[in-house]
């Protein structure tokens, strides 16, 4: 039994008309400008806490709380859209989303108790999860997905690394309303980018007949790597303005290596893209999450500019690195594809419970205990990521 959505003539014909080629390289740009308006908060995570702090007066731990609300709303919102991505027309769906994400950036502008704006941001959280979950599934109908995924990651390092590079300074002239309207204007972008999309209709379900079964075992040790890894390197991103400010920093100093850090990461995928399994995936993925845990520890030297950047560039090109491995391994468990979406699941969460995490553990207001508890995630997320790695690197051997 299939699904298929079908378009009226009027419909085919208007598509013609305005929409881009479904397998273009334009439609993989707007298509990764859908998937990152829905998440884009993660991507400028410092400057949003950092602007909470400076702009708003929240402290440290209700800045950190608030984004993690914000993550933990997109986990859930992600999880839904699994249920609802073949039921819903995607374009009005998606459309609905961003009007709405749009909404309530325009109130959490107004918004100066903390309360309030965690609730609020959950929602928004929930909202773009949805929307992120729809822009994936529609991406996975594109021709050659990767390439819309490799789109995505530019997307999302490169305006990210400009976002976190530009915002901070603004903030003290202009007030921390500048970075919802930065929020709105990719929200912006990306609704007038959705009108010429493509249908992208819904394509017959794959056969399953013959497909290997699922080793769970190996596959949810590599959802904990996921989980752990993630967690641990957002614990410390999210907070990282404040801790170079704490360590003697200027702005001048962090933002333009935060922005040099998040660009440094399209080089990360890039290698991924080269490397693929010529080396297995254990070798690559165990060494790159170890250099994440050494440049992480070097934070604790962040007194000295050219140490907080070779570390923050460090971070920048193996964190997108060994994401991408480890998303990669999840995928190649299940040939339906499920497990992947279940990868992307566990991202989140790890995003989400890092800025939880950390508000709790900075309380008191020193970075040094959650530099070196970081570091323990990480090396435990690389020794818990060798099982899974080696699972299929004898697979294939």
């Amino acid at each position: 039994m299939t699904q298929q959505h079908t378009l009226n003539a009027a419909d085919t014909q208007r598509y013609r008309l305005f929409a881009v080629a479904a397998d273009s390289t334009l439609a993989r740009l707007m298509l990764a400008f859908l998937a990152t308006a829905g998440l884009f908060y993660v991507n400028i995570m410092p400057a949003l806490v950092s602007g909470l702090i400076e702009g708003r007066g929240f402290s440290a731990r209700d800045a950190g709380l608030i984004g993690s609300c914000n993550v933990y709303g997109a986990a859930v919102g992600a999880f839904i859209a699994i249920f609802l991505v073949k039921k819903l027309p995607w374009k009005t769906a998606a459309a609905a989303l961003l009007l709405l994400l749009i909404s309530l950036d325009l109130v959490s502008m107004l918004l100066t108790n903390p309360l309030p704006m965690m609730l609020l941001r959950a929602v928004h959280g929930l909202t773009g999860g949805l929307l992120v979950g729809i822009a994936f599934a529609v991406m996975a109908r594109c021709g050659q997905v990767h390439k819309a995924f490799g789109m995505l990651l530019l997307v999302q390092f490169g305006l990210g690394g400009l976002g976190v590079m530009l915002l901070p300074p603004l903030v003290p002239l202009f007030g921390s309303w500048v970075l919802f309207m930065a929020l709105i204007a990719f929200s912006l972008t990306a609704l007038l980018m959705l009108a010429f999309l493509p249908a992208y209709p819904l394509l017959p379900l794959a056969t399953q007949h013959g497909a290997a079964p699922v080793q769970y075992r190996p596959l949810l040790a590599a959802i904990l790597a996921i989980f752990l890894f993630q967690a641990a390197n957002m614990a410390l991103y999210a907070y990282i303005i404040e801790l170079g400010e704490q360590a003697g920093l200027t702005l001048s100093i962090i933002s333009p290596a935060l922005g040099v850090s998040a660009w440094l990461g399209l080089l990360g995928s890039v290698l991924v893209i080269w490397l693929s399994t010529r080396f297995g995936r254990a070798l690559p993925v165990f060494i790159s999450i170890m250099i994440t845990a050494a440049a992480t520890y070097a934070l604790h030297y962040s007194a000295s500019a050219a140490i907080f950047w070779l570390a923050n560039l460090a971070v920048g090109v193996t964190w997108a690195f060994s994401i991408a491995y480890l998303l990669g391994i999840c995928a190649e468990f299940d040939q339906a594809g499920q497990m992947a979406a279940l990868g992307g699941f566990a991202s989140k969460m790890g995003l989400a419970s890092g800025p939880l995490f950390a508000a709790l553990v900075i309380d008191g207001g020193s970075y040094s205990a959650l530099i070196n508890i970081a570091v323990v995630l990480l090396m435990l997320a690389a020794v818990v990521a060798l099982y899974p790695c080696r699972t299929l690197d004898n697979a294939n051997a």
